[in-house]
């Protein structure tokens, strides 16, 4: 089953981190959150991936021409033009990277895909975003659903405490807010059927897959939730970024399903 990622977007609240590079390729531990995200799929055994590009696009088609050469040993003769690899760590990956516009919406960028997934079953998920969905576990429910989209639902732990206040202006009760205080939001690690392409209005460039196509889906009794309890953490800001770089670390990080 091939993989879609999501990866052309600009992370204009990353600031100085996207300058220079598009946002799957900021670093946590020293790799490209892309690479975080393709290990965790690779743990579970799914290696053919299909890379949505845009912004700054040529960061990561050079990254994964040059993978194989910066993970292995080996013996150039440049008398003769000819390369001996030893000791290849490579991960077993096929990667499919793709062009899809600088500006292009996210349901746009997944339409162009069509070509490279045909009539299969497909997984998809963002370029930003690490958790430790079981994604067995994913894909058997969505079996069992029978519907044409599964999408990992995540409940966040509040980050801001919740007040009572009096009429005189005094706190009389403060508490962290609870995760089950909070909605189930949308964490990507979706399971896609073929048939979701036609919930994509054309012209795609500008429709959101977030949007139309999702809320399309729901109307029609076709989209489904795997509710997922563990860890999740998209990088959408700088302080994402030292959250996540921190639990790499301190050898706390959750994704790291893969030893």
């Amino acid at each position: 089953m091939k993989v879609l990622i999501l990866a052309g977007g600009l992370g204009t609240r990353l600031g100085e981190e996207t300058q220079v590079r598009p946002k799957p390729m900021v670093e946590i531990g020293g790799r490209p959150i892309l690479w975080h995200i393709m290990k965790i799929y690779s743990h579970f055994g799914f290696h053919e991936f299909v890379v949505l590009t845009g912004y700054k696009q040529e960061v990561i088609k050079d990254y994964f021409i040059n993978y194989c050469m910066n993970n292995s040993d080996y013996t150039i003769d440049l008398a003769n033009n000819h390369l001996d690899i030893h000791r290849n760590n490579s991960d077993p990956w096929k990667v499919t990277v793709i062009y899809t516009g600088e500006k292009t919406a996210t349901a746009g960028r997944i339409m162009q895909a069509r070509p490279y997934v045909g009539q299969e079953r497909f997984m998809l998920t963002y370029g930003d975003g690490v958790g430790d969905v079981d994604l067995p576990s994913l894909i058997a429910q969505h079996e069992a659903a029978g519907k044409l989209c599964t999408l990992t639902a995540y409940r966040p732990i509040g980050r801001w405490g919740v007040l009572d206040i009096n009429s005189q202006g005094a706190i009389t009760h403060f508490a962290e807010k609870a995760r089950e205080d909070s909605s189930w939001i949308n964490a990507g690690f979706f399971v896609c059927e073929p048939q979701v392409f036609d919930y994509i209005p054309e012209p795609s460039t500008d429709t959101m897959w977030e949007q139309e196509p999702l809320s399309a889906l729901a109307a029609a009794g076709q989209l489904n939730a795997h509710k997922h309890s563990g860890f999740w953490h998209a990088m959408d800001t700088y302080r994402d970024k030292e959250d996540l770089n921190r639990l790499w670390a301190e050898g706390r990080a959750p994704w790291k399903l893969w030893s």
